[in-house]
């Protein structure tokens, strides 16, 4: 029944799963920094930051994923010639460019995640802040950023779940993760439902003890209001 995995060896396999933990490990830090950022510019005192945040996100989400992801590689490579450090090297590019595309996409629903969570600390503490002469970033860094992390584990954890998952449209552009070997195993091989059963197992490994982590993380650090 699993005779077709003898023509795939360990390393290919664990291989693939590996390319996708590192799409997803760097996707999520980039994603995390900048949907930061967004949420700071949309709730910032500064007319022309704030336009910029609730523009980028509402035309980003909006987008799908799997357009964005090509138009990396076939915009942003291919027509205008960003390379990301690695003209000669197309798998290097490509990872580099699905990482890219990732974060843009994802950075959207962090920053309305983000933003969720400072909505949830009492305006009364920003006042306070500002009535002793804290500047707007030090009320951000300071006071309002630190509990809204805390507040928003949850809704963290499943936009990282998504983003795992959705590192196996990197596939569309060569990258040689999960699902661009789950293809091939397929095309060569006669066994689809088994050969899906066996990479939708991998990514219940990848998603589930993640889930179950932050989903504990998350009531331990739970703001009591």
């Amino acid at each position: 029944m699993f005779d077709f995995l003898s023509d795939y060896d360990d390393p290919t396999l664990l291989g693939a799963f590996w390319v996708t933990v590192q799409l997803t490990v760097l996707s999520a830090i980039g994603s995390l920094i900048w949907g930061t950022l967004l949420a700071a510019m949309r709730v910032s005192p500064v007319p022309l930051m704030r336009g910029f945040g609730t523009a980028y996100v509402n035309i980003v989400r909006n987008i799908p994923l799997t357009v964005i992801i090509v138009f990396t590689s076939l915009g942003l490579a291919n027509i205008f010639g960003v390379t990301m450090g690695a003209p000669d090297d197309f798998e290097a590019k490509a990872f580099r460019l699905a990482v890219l595309g990732l974060v843009a996409y994802t950075a959207a629903f962090v920053c309305e995640a983000i933003r969720s969570g400072i909505n949830t600390v009492p305006v009364g503490q920003a006042e306070a802040a500002r009535a002793i002469g804290l500047s707007f970033s030090q009320i951000l860094r300071l006071i309002v950023l630190p509990q809204a992390f805390r507040s928003v584990i949850g809704p963290l954890a499943n936009v990282l779940i998504a983003l795992t998952k959705n590192t196996t449209v990197a596939a569309a552009i060569g990258v040689a993760e999960a699902a661009l070997l789950m293809k091939e195993m397929i095309e060569n091989e006669a066994q689809t439902v088994l050969i899906g059963a066996i990479f939708a197992f991998g990514f219940v490994v990848l998603t589930l003890p993640t889930g179950l982590f932050l989903g504990w993380l998350s009531k331990r650090l739970a703001v009591k209001r």
